[in-house]
Protein backbone atom coordinates (compact mmCIF):
# COMPACT_ATOMS: atom_id res chain seq x y z
CA UNK A 1 0.00 0.00 0.00
CA UNK A 2 1.34 3.44 -0.90
CA UNK A 3 2.67 5.09 2.26
CA UNK A 4 0.88 8.58 1.76
CA UNK A 5 -2.65 6.55 1.25
CA UNK A 6 -2.01 4.77 4.69
CA UNK A 7 -0.74 8.36 6.68
CA UNK A 8 -4.42 9.94 4.96
CA UNK A 9 -6.18 6.67 6.01
CA UNK A 10 -4.56 6.83 9.49
CA UNK A 11 -5.13 10.87 9.69
CA UNK A 12 -8.76 10.08 8.88
CA UNK A 13 -9.39 8.26 11.24
CA UNK A 14 -7.74 10.03 14.25
CA UNK A 15 -9.22 13.25 12.92
CA UNK A 16 -12.72 12.09 13.20
CA UNK A 17 -12.14 11.01 16.57
CA UNK A 18 -11.41 14.74 17.44
CA UNK A 19 -15.20 15.41 16.36
CA UNK A 20 -16.81 12.04 17.34
CA UNK A 21 -15.59 12.10 21.07
CA UNK A 22 -17.49 14.19 22.77
CA UNK A 23 -17.62 12.15 26.35
CA UNK A 24 -15.60 12.82 29.93
CA UNK A 25 -13.34 10.59 30.23
CA UNK A 26 -10.60 11.28 33.53
CA UNK A 27 -9.84 14.54 34.51
CA UNK A 28 -6.41 15.08 33.77
CA UNK A 29 -7.48 15.51 29.94
CA UNK A 30 -8.35 19.50 31.10
CA UNK A 31 -7.02 20.07 34.61
CA UNK A 32 -3.27 18.69 33.92
CA UNK A 33 -2.77 19.88 30.30
CA UNK A 34 -5.43 22.29 29.42
CA UNK A 35 -6.37 24.11 32.51
CA UNK A 36 -2.21 24.72 33.14
CA UNK A 37 -1.93 26.32 29.54
CA UNK A 38 -4.60 28.44 30.09
CA UNK A 39 -3.49 29.49 33.58
CA UNK A 40 -0.13 30.26 31.52
CA UNK A 41 -1.33 32.01 28.55
CA UNK A 42 -4.21 33.76 30.18
CA UNK A 43 -3.31 34.58 33.37
CA UNK A 44 -6.33 32.90 35.20
CA UNK A 45 -7.24 29.52 35.59
CA UNK A 46 -6.50 26.62 38.79
CA UNK A 47 -3.71 24.82 39.36
CA UNK A 48 -3.86 21.49 41.00
CA UNK A 49 -1.93 20.40 43.82
CA UNK A 50 -0.07 18.42 41.98
CA UNK A 51 1.54 21.41 40.13
CA UNK A 52 2.21 23.48 43.48
CA UNK A 53 4.17 20.39 44.95
CA UNK A 54 6.00 20.10 41.43
CA UNK A 55 5.30 16.77 40.48
CA UNK A 56 3.88 17.53 37.02
CA UNK A 57 6.29 19.09 33.94
CA UNK A 58 5.47 22.33 32.21
CA UNK A 59 6.78 20.90 29.09
CA UNK A 60 3.62 19.49 27.66
CA UNK A 61 1.57 22.26 28.80
CA UNK A 62 3.74 24.45 27.80
CA UNK A 63 3.16 23.43 24.21
CA UNK A 64 -0.51 23.88 24.97
CA UNK A 65 0.40 27.25 25.61
CA UNK A 66 2.14 28.15 22.65
CA UNK A 67 -0.59 27.15 20.36
CA UNK A 68 -2.78 28.92 23.34
CA UNK A 69 -0.22 32.50 22.34
CA UNK A 70 -0.93 32.76 18.81
CA UNK A 71 -4.26 31.90 19.14
CA UNK A 72 -4.28 35.06 21.20
CA UNK A 73 -1.80 37.09 19.09
CA UNK A 74 -4.38 36.37 16.11
CA UNK A 75 -7.49 37.56 18.23
CA UNK A 76 -8.48 33.81 17.57
CA UNK A 77 -8.72 32.78 21.00
CA UNK A 78 -12.69 31.86 21.39
CA UNK A 79 -13.00 29.13 23.92
CA UNK A 80 -14.20 26.57 21.09
CA UNK A 81 -10.91 27.16 19.54
CA UNK A 82 -8.96 26.96 22.88
CA UNK A 83 -10.99 23.54 23.37
CA UNK A 84 -10.59 22.18 19.88
CA UNK A 85 -6.68 23.13 18.72
CA UNK A 86 -5.00 21.13 20.99
CA UNK A 87 -7.17 17.79 20.46
CA UNK A 88 -6.17 18.53 16.75
CA UNK A 89 -2.27 19.13 18.21
CA UNK A 90 -2.82 15.41 19.75
CA UNK A 91 -4.80 13.72 17.03
CA UNK A 92 -1.49 14.43 14.61
CA UNK A 93 0.86 12.96 16.75
CA UNK A 94 -1.16 10.06 17.43
CA UNK A 95 -1.58 9.76 13.73
CA UNK A 96 2.40 9.77 13.23
CA UNK A 97 2.82 7.36 16.36
CA UNK A 98 0.65 5.10 14.26
CA UNK A 99 2.22 5.67 10.92
CA UNK A 100 5.37 4.63 12.50
CA UNK A 101 3.44 1.18 14.08
CA UNK A 102 2.44 0.38 10.58
CA UNK A 103 6.47 1.24 9.27
CA UNK A 104 7.81 -1.04 12.50
CA UNK A 105 5.92 -4.53 11.96
CA UNK A 106 7.20 -4.59 7.96
CA UNK A 107 4.04 -2.49 6.14
CA UNK A 108 1.99 -5.43 7.30
CA UNK A 109 -1.96 -5.08 6.26
CA UNK A 110 -2.75 -6.75 9.82
CA UNK A 111 -0.73 -3.97 11.24
CA UNK A 112 -2.69 -1.46 9.77
CA UNK A 113 -5.96 -2.86 10.89
CA UNK A 114 -4.90 -3.28 14.61
CA UNK A 115 -3.28 0.19 15.08
CA UNK A 116 -6.96 1.74 13.55
CA UNK A 117 -9.67 -0.08 14.82
CA UNK A 118 -8.88 0.00 18.95
CA UNK A 119 -11.81 0.97 20.77
CA UNK A 120 -9.50 2.53 23.40
CA UNK A 121 -7.27 4.78 20.73
CA UNK A 122 -10.21 5.77 19.15
CA UNK A 123 -11.59 7.22 22.51
CA UNK A 124 -8.37 8.28 23.74
CA UNK A 125 -6.32 8.89 20.64
CA UNK A 126 -7.23 12.61 20.28
CA UNK A 127 -7.64 13.57 24.38
CA UNK A 128 -4.93 15.79 25.91
CA UNK A 129 -3.69 13.20 28.01
CA UNK A 130 0.15 12.97 29.37
CA UNK A 131 -1.03 9.12 29.08
CA UNK A 132 -1.58 9.30 24.99
CA UNK A 133 1.52 11.71 24.99
CA UNK A 134 3.66 8.81 26.60
CA UNK A 135 2.14 5.76 24.28
CA UNK A 136 2.81 8.51 20.96
CA UNK A 137 6.28 8.23 22.28
CA UNK A 138 6.54 4.66 23.03
CA UNK A 139 5.34 3.64 19.73
CA UNK A 140 7.76 6.44 17.79
CA UNK A 141 10.59 5.25 19.74
CA UNK A 142 9.81 1.54 19.43
CA UNK A 143 9.67 2.15 15.61
CA UNK A 144 13.18 3.16 15.92
CA UNK A 145 14.20 0.68 18.01
CA UNK A 146 17.24 -0.99 16.26
CA UNK A 147 15.63 -4.54 16.28
CA UNK A 148 18.07 -5.17 13.27
CA UNK A 149 21.22 -3.59 13.18
CA UNK A 150 22.34 -0.85 14.80
CA UNK A 151 20.90 2.89 16.04
CA UNK A 152 20.64 4.83 18.76
CA UNK A 153 17.55 7.36 17.69
CA UNK A 154 14.83 5.60 19.25
CA UNK A 155 16.88 7.00 22.55
CA UNK A 156 15.41 10.55 22.24
CA UNK A 157 11.41 10.18 22.35
CA UNK A 158 12.32 7.42 24.64
CA UNK A 159 14.02 9.55 27.22
CA UNK A 160 11.47 12.38 26.45
CA UNK A 161 8.68 9.85 27.37
CA UNK A 162 10.70 9.04 30.64
CA UNK A 163 11.04 12.47 31.72
CA UNK A 164 7.59 13.02 31.31
CA UNK A 165 5.92 10.09 32.81
CA UNK A 166 8.89 8.29 34.62
CA UNK A 167 7.20 4.76 34.86
CA UNK A 168 7.82 4.76 31.15
CA UNK A 169 11.44 3.81 32.18
CA UNK A 170 9.22 0.29 33.22
CA UNK A 171 8.95 -0.68 29.48
CA UNK A 172 12.51 0.55 28.34
CA UNK A 173 14.58 -1.17 31.36
CA UNK A 174 13.97 -4.62 29.89
CA UNK A 175 14.47 -2.90 25.88
CA UNK A 176 17.64 -0.99 27.07
CA UNK A 177 18.90 -4.43 28.37
CA UNK A 178 18.20 -6.26 25.14
CA UNK A 179 19.81 -3.37 23.25
CA UNK A 180 22.96 -3.72 24.82
CA UNK A 181 23.34 -7.48 25.08
CA UNK A 182 23.10 -7.79 21.30
CA UNK A 183 24.45 -4.47 20.31
CA UNK A 184 28.16 -4.97 18.44
CA UNK A 185 29.40 -2.29 20.19
CA UNK A 186 30.79 -2.08 23.98
CA UNK A 187 28.41 -1.86 26.71
CA UNK A 188 30.71 1.03 28.00
CA UNK A 189 30.77 2.76 24.70
CA UNK A 190 26.83 2.32 24.57
CA UNK A 191 26.07 3.42 27.81
CA UNK A 192 28.85 6.22 28.00
CA UNK A 193 28.21 7.69 24.35
CA UNK A 194 24.81 7.41 23.83
CA UNK A 195 22.47 6.64 27.13
CA UNK A 196 23.92 9.18 29.14
CA UNK A 197 24.92 11.64 26.68
CA UNK A 198 20.98 11.88 25.26
CA UNK A 199 19.72 11.11 28.38
CA UNK A 200 21.12 13.97 29.85
CA UNK A 201 20.22 16.22 27.52
CA UNK A 202 16.93 15.43 27.66
CA UNK A 203 16.73 16.07 31.29
CA UNK A 204 18.96 19.04 31.40
CA UNK A 205 16.44 20.76 29.16
CA UNK A 206 13.64 19.41 31.30
CA UNK A 207 14.74 20.45 34.54
CA UNK A 208 15.84 23.95 33.23
CA UNK A 209 12.12 24.38 31.55
CA UNK A 210 10.35 22.74 35.15
CA UNK A 211 12.66 24.42 37.21
CA UNK A 212 11.84 28.30 35.05
CA UNK A 213 8.11 27.67 35.23
CA UNK A 214 7.96 26.48 39.38
CA UNK A 215 9.88 28.65 39.95
CA UNK A 216 12.52 26.76 42.07
CA UNK A 217 15.31 23.72 41.22
CA UNK A 218 13.31 20.96 40.49
CA UNK A 219 13.75 17.22 39.74
CA UNK A 220 9.99 16.65 38.67
CA UNK A 221 10.44 13.05 37.83
CA UNK A 222 11.64 12.70 41.21
CA UNK A 223 8.91 14.63 42.69
CA UNK A 224 6.58 12.40 41.09
CA UNK A 225 8.43 9.29 42.32
CA UNK A 226 8.47 10.53 45.58
CA UNK A 227 4.61 11.59 46.02
CA UNK A 228 2.87 8.74 43.90
CA UNK A 229 5.45 5.83 44.35
CA UNK A 230 7.09 5.92 47.81
CA UNK A 231 4.77 7.95 49.63
CA UNK A 232 2.10 5.92 47.87
CA UNK A 233 -0.51 8.96 47.97
CA UNK A 234 -1.96 7.79 44.75
CA UNK A 235 -4.44 5.43 46.89
CA UNK A 236 -6.04 8.22 48.19
CA UNK A 237 -7.81 8.39 44.76
CA UNK A 238 -8.73 4.51 45.25
CA UNK A 239 -7.14 1.06 44.77
CA UNK A 240 -6.87 -1.84 43.34
CA UNK A 241 -5.76 -5.33 44.02
CA UNK A 242 -2.27 -6.53 42.50
CA UNK A 243 -4.45 -8.37 39.84
CA UNK A 244 -6.40 -6.25 38.55
CA UNK A 245 -4.38 -5.13 35.82
CA UNK A 246 -3.90 -8.92 34.38
CA UNK A 247 -7.87 -10.03 34.86
CA UNK A 248 -9.56 -6.44 34.31
CA UNK A 249 -7.15 -3.34 33.31
CA UNK A 250 -5.00 -4.40 30.33
CA UNK A 251 -7.83 -6.93 28.92
CA UNK A 252 -10.26 -3.69 29.25
CA UNK A 253 -7.89 -1.65 27.24
CA UNK A 254 -7.05 -4.40 24.66
CA UNK A 255 -11.13 -5.02 24.19
CA UNK A 256 -11.69 -8.15 21.67
CA UNK A 257 -7.94 -7.78 21.13
CA UNK A 258 -7.28 -8.98 23.65
CA UNK A 259 -7.77 -12.66 21.84
CA UNK A 260 -5.52 -12.21 19.12
CA UNK A 261 -2.68 -11.06 21.96
CA UNK A 262 -3.49 -14.11 23.58
CA UNK A 263 -3.26 -15.99 20.39
CA UNK A 264 0.10 -14.42 19.97
CA UNK A 265 1.48 -14.76 23.13
CA UNK A 266 0.87 -18.26 23.15
CA UNK A 267 2.32 -18.63 19.71
CA UNK A 268 5.48 -16.84 20.93
CA UNK A 269 6.01 -18.63 24.38
CA UNK A 270 5.71 -22.08 22.15
CA UNK A 271 7.97 -21.12 19.41
CA UNK A 272 9.64 -18.16 20.70
CA UNK A 273 12.58 -18.17 18.32
CA UNK A 274 10.19 -17.69 15.34
CA UNK A 275 9.00 -14.29 17.02
CA UNK A 276 12.08 -12.94 18.61
CA UNK A 277 10.66 -9.40 18.47
CA UNK A 278 7.51 -10.59 20.61
CA UNK A 279 9.42 -12.40 22.73
CA UNK A 280 11.00 -9.33 23.76
CA UNK A 281 7.75 -7.17 23.80
CA UNK A 282 6.35 -9.87 26.29
CA UNK A 283 8.50 -9.42 28.15
CA UNK A 284 8.60 -5.84 28.47
CA UNK A 285 5.05 -5.91 29.07
CA UNK A 286 5.36 -8.65 32.00
CA UNK A 287 7.65 -6.41 33.95
CA UNK A 288 5.42 -3.03 33.56
CA UNK A 289 2.59 -5.19 34.52
CA UNK A 290 4.33 -6.45 37.40
CA UNK A 291 5.93 -3.30 38.71
CA UNK A 292 2.76 -1.54 37.91
CA UNK A 293 0.78 -4.11 40.15
CA UNK A 294 2.62 -3.27 43.01
CA UNK A 295 1.34 0.41 42.96
CA UNK A 296 -2.16 0.43 45.07
CA UNK A 297 -3.84 3.02 42.91
CA UNK A 298 -4.18 1.71 39.36
CA UNK A 299 -6.35 3.30 36.67
CA UNK A 300 -6.91 1.99 32.81
CA UNK A 301 -4.57 4.79 31.13
CA UNK A 302 -1.89 3.73 33.25
CA UNK A 303 -1.28 0.62 31.06
CA UNK A 304 -2.47 2.37 27.92
CA UNK A 305 1.43 2.27 26.85
CA UNK A 306 1.53 -1.21 26.43
CA UNK A 307 -1.35 -1.34 23.96
CA UNK A 308 0.96 -0.52 20.97
CA UNK A 309 3.57 -3.75 22.02
CA UNK A 310 0.30 -5.66 22.40
CA UNK A 311 -0.66 -5.07 18.96
CA UNK A 312 2.45 -6.05 17.58
CA UNK A 313 2.31 -9.35 19.20
CA UNK A 314 -1.02 -9.86 17.93
CA UNK A 315 -0.31 -8.16 14.39
CA UNK A 316 2.62 -10.22 14.36
CA UNK A 317 0.81 -13.98 15.00
CA UNK A 318 -2.32 -12.66 12.50
CA UNK A 319 0.29 -12.04 9.98
CA UNK A 320 2.05 -15.33 9.95
CA UNK A 321 -1.85 -17.40 10.52
CA UNK A 322 -2.84 -15.22 7.17
CA UNK A 323 -0.78 -17.51 5.24
CA UNK A 324 -2.33 -20.38 5.64
CA UNK A 325 -6.21 -19.21 6.94
CA UNK A 326 -9.11 -19.28 4.37
CA UNK A 327 -10.53 -16.04 2.66
CA UNK A 328 -13.78 -16.66 4.67
CA UNK A 329 -11.96 -17.27 7.99
CA UNK A 330 -9.95 -14.02 7.08
CA UNK A 331 -13.04 -11.77 6.69
CA UNK A 332 -15.03 -12.93 9.54
CA UNK A 333 -11.82 -12.47 11.68
CA UNK A 334 -11.58 -9.09 10.36
CA UNK A 335 -15.40 -8.17 10.15
CA UNK A 336 -15.44 -10.07 14.21
CA UNK A 337 -12.66 -7.51 15.87
CA UNK A 338 -14.16 -4.63 13.74
CA UNK A 339 -17.79 -5.05 15.27
CA UNK A 340 -16.25 -5.56 18.57
CA UNK A 341 -14.25 -2.11 18.57
CA UNK A 342 -16.75 -0.70 17.05
CA UNK A 343 -19.57 -0.95 19.24
CA UNK A 344 -17.76 0.21 22.87
CA UNK A 345 -15.81 3.42 20.71
CA UNK A 346 -18.85 4.54 19.85
CA UNK A 347 -20.75 4.29 22.92
CA UNK A 348 -18.29 5.48 25.16
CA UNK A 349 -17.07 7.70 22.66
CA UNK A 350 -20.96 9.71 22.16
CA UNK A 351 -23.00 8.12 25.11
CA UNK A 352 -21.79 7.25 28.72
CA UNK A 353 -20.33 10.21 30.70
CA UNK A 354 -21.21 13.12 27.84
CA UNK A 355 -23.00 15.28 30.55
CA UNK A 356 -19.54 16.99 31.64
CA UNK A 357 -18.88 18.11 27.58
CA UNK A 358 -22.20 19.16 27.06
CA UNK A 359 -22.68 21.58 29.86
CA UNK A 360 -19.37 23.82 29.39
CA UNK A 361 -20.89 25.67 26.43
CA UNK A 362 -23.98 26.11 28.28
CA UNK A 363 -21.76 27.65 31.38
CA UNK A 364 -19.72 29.45 28.45
CA UNK A 365 -22.91 31.33 27.69
CA UNK A 366 -23.86 32.14 31.25
CA UNK A 367 -20.36 33.30 31.93
CA UNK A 368 -20.13 35.56 28.59
CA UNK A 369 -24.12 37.09 29.04
CA UNK A 370 -25.16 36.42 32.69
CA UNK A 371 -25.51 39.44 35.18
CA UNK A 372 -27.79 39.91 38.32
CA UNK A 373 -29.99 42.62 39.65
CA UNK A 374 -26.45 44.31 41.08
CA UNK A 375 -24.93 44.28 37.28
CA UNK A 376 -22.29 41.46 38.71
CA UNK A 377 -21.50 38.36 36.56
CA UNK A 378 -21.97 34.83 37.57
CA UNK A 379 -20.40 33.55 40.07
CA UNK A 380 -20.82 29.44 39.48
CA UNK A 381 -20.55 26.75 42.41
CA UNK A 382 -19.65 23.35 41.74
CA UNK A 383 -21.35 20.76 43.73
CA UNK A 384 -20.03 17.90 42.69
CA UNK A 385 -17.13 15.34 42.90
CA UNK A 386 -13.82 17.06 42.59
CA UNK A 387 -12.56 17.64 38.97
CA UNK A 388 -15.88 16.26 37.94
CA UNK A 389 -15.99 18.87 34.48
CA UNK A 390 -13.14 21.06 32.55
CA UNK A 391 -12.91 24.29 34.19
CA UNK A 392 -11.69 27.95 33.10
CA UNK A 393 -9.85 26.19 29.95
CA UNK A 394 -13.41 24.91 28.52
CA UNK A 395 -15.17 28.59 29.55
CA UNK A 396 -12.86 31.52 28.75
CA UNK A 397 -14.41 33.84 30.90
CA UNK A 398 -12.65 35.14 33.94
CA UNK A 399 -15.60 34.77 36.33
CA UNK A 400 -15.37 33.70 39.75
CA UNK A 401 -16.15 29.82 39.98
CA UNK A 402 -15.55 27.32 42.81
CA UNK A 403 -15.66 23.10 43.16
CA UNK A 404 -15.26 21.08 46.13
CA UNK A 405 -11.63 20.37 46.71
CA UNK A 406 -10.19 16.61 47.54
CA UNK A 407 -6.47 17.18 48.17
CA UNK A 408 -4.57 13.97 49.30
CA UNK A 409 -3.44 14.02 52.98
CA UNK A 410 -0.05 15.84 51.86
CA UNK A 411 0.73 16.51 55.92
CA UNK A 412 -0.57 13.36 57.47
CA UNK A 413 -3.36 14.67 59.81
CA UNK A 414 -5.10 12.26 61.52
CA UNK A 415 -8.70 11.27 60.61
CA UNK A 416 -8.19 13.30 57.40
CA UNK A 417 -10.93 14.24 55.22
CA UNK A 418 -10.68 16.29 51.96
CA UNK A 419 -13.50 19.30 51.34
CA UNK A 420 -15.68 16.98 48.97
CA UNK A 421 -15.71 14.45 51.42
CA UNK A 422 -17.11 16.51 54.16
CA UNK A 423 -19.21 18.13 51.98
CA UNK A 424 -20.65 14.47 50.96
CA UNK A 425 -20.99 13.98 54.78
CA UNK A 426 -23.16 16.39 55.70
CA UNK A 427 -24.42 18.69 52.60
CA UNK A 428 -26.31 21.16 54.30
CA UNK A 429 -24.70 21.38 56.84
CA UNK A 430 -20.99 22.13 54.48
CA UNK A 431 -23.38 24.57 53.03
CA UNK A 432 -24.64 26.81 56.13
CA UNK A 433 -20.51 26.56 57.05
CA UNK A 434 -19.43 27.92 54.25
CA UNK A 435 -21.92 29.83 51.72
CA UNK A 436 -23.79 32.76 53.25
CA UNK A 437 -27.35 32.77 53.09
CA UNK A 438 -27.80 37.07 53.26
CA UNK A 439 -28.14 38.85 51.44
CA UNK A 440 -29.33 36.58 48.98
CA UNK A 441 -27.20 37.95 46.81
CA UNK A 442 -24.20 36.89 48.06
CA UNK A 443 -25.10 33.49 47.27
CA UNK A 444 -23.71 31.85 44.14
CA UNK A 445 -25.68 32.87 41.07
CA UNK A 446 -25.09 29.61 39.82
CA UNK A 447 -24.63 25.78 41.28
CA UNK A 448 -23.83 22.95 39.11
CA UNK A 449 -24.95 19.54 40.30
CA UNK A 450 -26.18 15.88 39.50
CA UNK A 451 -28.89 15.05 40.26
CA UNK A 452 -28.08 12.49 43.04
CA UNK A 453 -28.14 15.10 45.17
CA UNK A 454 -31.21 17.29 44.21
CA UNK A 455 -33.24 15.97 47.36
CA UNK A 456 -30.21 16.23 50.01
CA UNK A 457 -29.80 20.28 49.48
CA UNK A 458 -33.56 21.38 48.37
CA UNK A 459 -33.64 23.40 51.58
CA UNK A 460 -30.63 25.71 49.51
CA UNK A 461 -32.31 25.20 46.10
CA UNK A 462 -35.32 27.09 47.20
CA UNK A 463 -33.31 29.98 46.09
CA UNK A 464 -32.65 29.07 42.73
CA UNK A 465 -34.90 27.78 39.91
CA UNK A 466 -33.84 25.19 37.61
CA UNK A 467 -32.33 26.22 34.23
CA UNK A 468 -30.23 23.13 32.47
CA UNK A 469 -31.45 19.41 32.76
CA UNK A 470 -28.42 17.35 31.21
CA UNK A 471 -28.33 13.65 30.68
CA UNK A 472 -24.77 12.39 31.97
CA UNK A 473 -24.71 8.55 32.33
CA UNK A 474 -27.02 5.37 32.56
CA UNK A 475 -26.28 4.11 36.34
CA UNK A 476 -26.37 5.96 39.78
CA UNK A 477 -23.21 6.06 41.50
CA UNK A 478 -22.71 7.15 44.95
CA UNK A 479 -22.02 10.62 44.26
CA UNK A 480 -22.74 10.46 40.42
CA UNK A 481 -26.02 10.30 39.39
CA UNK A 482 -27.67 10.23 35.68
CA UNK A 483 -28.16 14.30 34.72
CA UNK A 484 -26.18 16.87 35.60
CA UNK A 485 -28.24 20.00 36.87
CA UNK A 486 -27.76 23.73 36.49
CA UNK A 487 -29.26 26.21 39.00
CA UNK A 488 -29.81 29.63 38.28
CA UNK A 489 -30.11 32.36 41.58
CA UNK A 490 -34.19 33.67 41.38
CA UNK A 491 -33.14 37.61 41.22
CA UNK A 492 -35.38 40.73 43.07
CA UNK A 493 -38.93 40.24 42.26
CA UNK A 494 -38.97 36.76 41.14
CA UNK A 495 -40.71 34.20 43.68
CA UNK A 496 -39.87 30.19 44.47
CA UNK A 497 -43.58 28.68 43.55
CA UNK A 498 -42.81 26.17 45.91
CA UNK A 499 -43.42 27.83 48.69
CA UNK A 500 -46.62 29.00 47.86
CA UNK A 501 -49.51 26.79 49.39
CA UNK A 502 -51.69 27.52 46.24
CA UNK A 503 -48.29 25.58 44.22
CA UNK A 504 -48.26 23.23 46.91
CA UNK A 505 -51.66 21.83 46.38
CA UNK A 506 -51.54 21.41 42.76
CA UNK A 507 -47.56 19.98 42.80
CA UNK A 508 -46.66 17.91 39.71
CA UNK A 509 -43.90 15.19 40.35
CA UNK A 510 -40.51 16.55 39.47
CA UNK A 511 -39.94 13.71 37.22
CA UNK A 512 -43.17 15.08 35.09
CA UNK A 513 -41.76 18.69 34.34
CA UNK A 514 -39.68 19.22 31.73
CA UNK A 515 -37.43 22.17 32.43
CA UNK A 516 -38.09 23.90 29.40
CA UNK A 517 -41.81 24.64 30.39
CA UNK A 518 -40.92 26.11 33.44
CA UNK A 519 -41.58 29.95 33.92
CA UNK A 520 -38.58 31.98 34.96
CA UNK A 521 -40.07 32.62 38.58
CA UNK A 522 -40.45 28.95 39.44
CA UNK A 523 -38.41 26.39 41.20
CA UNK A 524 -39.89 23.13 40.12
CA UNK A 525 -37.56 20.88 41.02
CA UNK A 526 -37.64 20.97 45.00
Amino acid sequence: MRLLYVFGLILAVRLASVFVVKTYFVPDEYWQSLEVAHKLTFGYGYLTWEWVQGIRSYVYPLAIAALYKLLALLQLDSAQLLVLLPRLLQALLTTYSDYRFYVWTGKRKWALFLILVPWFSFYTGSRTLANTLEASLITIALSYFPWHGEGTTYLWPAAICCFLRPTAAIIWLPLALYHLRKSRLSVLELILKRFFVIGLLVAGAGIAIDTYWHGQLIVTPWEFLKYNIFNNIGSFYGSHPWYWYFISGLPTVLGINTLPFIFGLVQTVRKSEKFPISKQLLIAILVSLLVLSTVEHKELRFVSSLQPLCLYVASDVLSRWSYNASRTKLWLAAFFILLLNALPAWYFSTVHQKGPIELMPKLRDIAHEYRDERDHRANILFLMPCHSTPYYSHIHENVTMRFLTCEPNLQQQENFKDEADRFYDAPMHWLRSHIPAHPRTSLPTHVVLFDSLRDKISEFLTSYKLLHHIEHAEFVESRIGKAILVYQRLQSGEENAFNRKDFQDTEQPASAIEPEEALPSQNLFN
